[in-house]
């Protein structure tokens, strides 16, 4: 938080006239990490911000998509984007008018505010779908959704927790490459583990095959000089396997040089399960997941997300900014 708030950042909550929302956007504000910008009704806002015991005068700022005098550029900016893709003009024009996500990414990708959250109300399908119809990935990334888990003292990172269902060999390969940039990006030095329930080939079957696969690709990528291999990497192995001080003396050829610290899994199922039975049963904080790889700074919180949530998901969204570009001196 104290980079956060070195370099504060404008933060647009596009869900603006949630409760919980304007909750989480003053304690944002008030506790300096950045400015937040409400998208929605004036009225409601106002009204809902009395509800709560937000002051009018708390120095948030409030945008109503429809009102707004950027909206001819974003009906545009979005219009471009989308008339190939059977979008009509009137059809941007009403994305941007009464869908929040949208116009919240546009106010983003136009350089209107430097990052946003959301997801409060959407589930993260829906928030993802309004969210990219603005804004493209990073040239040469891949968008992951990526959890991390607190738990025995240790910190674990797990990847591709929302995005893509059933990768293929090639696909984990991309994971694995954006999870370890992510690790990087928060202060970790990545050691990756592409996750099977078989370890080195037991026992083998289609899911493993396409995890062994995709270590063979690593491989081949680092042997051609691919400057992104710049990390340790190994796989398929078990979950217990890669998080195991002991699994050296089992595996000598391993060449983790300890335990992992970045878990790439085989596909959604078994990330989006493992995190929430870690969430559900305890043991483990779990945050996230955070998006990673998209081409501006925005995060999507969990449906019905508490307000120290949508704070925590803000925040991520202000550093991700502050990572992207040197701060102003």
């Amino acid at each position: 938080q104290g980079a956060v708030r070195l370099n504060p950042k404008r933060i647009v909550f596009a869900e603006g006239e949630e409760p919980s929302v304007i909750r989480a956007a003053y304690a944002f504000h008030e506790q300096g990490l950045g400015h937040a910008i409400l998208v929605g009704r004036e009225e409601q806002v106002l009204r809902n911000m009395a509800l709560v015991g937000v002051p009018e005068d708390s120095g948030i700022v409030i945008i109503n998509a429809r009102l707004s005098d950027h909206n001819p550029a974003y009906v545009e900016h979005v219009y471009r984007r989308l008339q190939r893709f059977g979008a009509l003009h009137r059809d941007a024009q009403r994305l941007v008018n009464q869908d929040r996500n949208v116009f919240g990414a546009c106010m983003v990708a136009m350089g209107h505010a430097e990052g946003m959250v959301t997801g409060v109300t959407r589930t993260f399908n829906v928030a993802y779908e309004d969210v990219r119809r603005v804004i493209d990935a990073k040239r040469g990334c891949r968008p992951i959704g990526m959890s991390i888990i607190l738990a025995q003292g240790r910190t674990t990172l797990i990847a591709d927790t929302n995005i893509t269902e059933m990768p293929e060999a090639e696909d984990i390969a991309q994971i694995a490459i954006q999870a370890a940039r992510g690790a990087r990006r928060f202060g970790f030095t990545p050691r990756v583990a592409l996750i099977s329930y078989s370890t080195f080939g037991n026992p083998m079957g289609e899911r493993a095959a396409k995890v062994r696969e995709a270590v063979a690709m690593l491989d081949r990528m680092k042997a051609a000089g691919y400057e992104d291999i710049d990390f340790e990497y190994e796989g398929e192995m078990s979950p217990e396997v890669a998080l195991s001080e002991e699994s050296k003396r089992l595996y000598p050829f391993s060449r983790l040089s300890e335990p992992a610290n970045v878990l790439v899994m085989p596909a959604i199922h078994s990330a989006a399960i493992s995190t929430k039975l870690l969430a559900s049963l305890g043991g483990a904080t779990v945050l996230g997941p955070m998006m990673v790889g998209l081409e501006h700074s925005v995060q999507i919180c969990p449906l019905g997300a508490s307000v120290s949530d949508i704070v925590t998901f803000a925040t991520i969204a202000a550093f991700d900014v502050n990572q992207r570009a040197p701060a102003k001196t």
